[in-house]
């Protein structure tokens, strides 16, 4: 194993394994509880949510992107690195396409609709991390 292949898969690990806890929390917890946020605040927790919580996940998931991609180079033919590439371009196209313009209607009130669509729709990433994360430990397993 190289030092880039296991700067990436270290990357892969420290990005990845958080998120799927931080996944698991919004999935559980956070999300069902916007339909209790009364309508006089709804917006205002809403645009603060969708702030606060991109300094949480956006640093994470463009390691997470750069290390999966990485991997995907350095190892193009291995089927965990192809698993690990499409794993996360599943999980962002659905934040993409689905999850971020959910938060975006919810920013101007509630909409139960969309917050429904939105913790519905959220099983897509949750699913989707946790078997990235299950990936990333095979990789680490079979690696090191």
């Amino acid at each position: 194993m190289t030092t880039l292949e296991t700067i990436l898969l270290i990357a892969q690990l420290a990005s990845t394994l958080p998120l799927i806890g931080l996944i698991w929390t919004i999935q559980l917890v956070h999300y069902p509880l916007f339909e209790l946020i009364g309508e006089d605040t709804q917006v205002a927790y809403q645009k603060a949510h969708m702030s606060r919580i991109t300094w949480v996940v956006a640093p994470l998931m463009l390691v997470e992107l750069v290390a999966a991609s990485g991997l995907w180079l350095v190892a193009p033919n291995d089927p965990w690195t192809i698993a690990g590439a499409v794993l996360v371009a599943i999980i962002w196209v659905s934040t993409a396409l689905i999850q971020i313009p959910c938060h975006n209607r919810l920013t101007s009130g509630f909409h139960q609709p969309s917050h429904r669509r939105l913790v519905d729709s959220n099983w897509i990433r949750t699913i989707a991390w946790t078997l990235r994360g299950a990936v990333a430990v095979v990789m680490a397993t079979l690696w090191f």
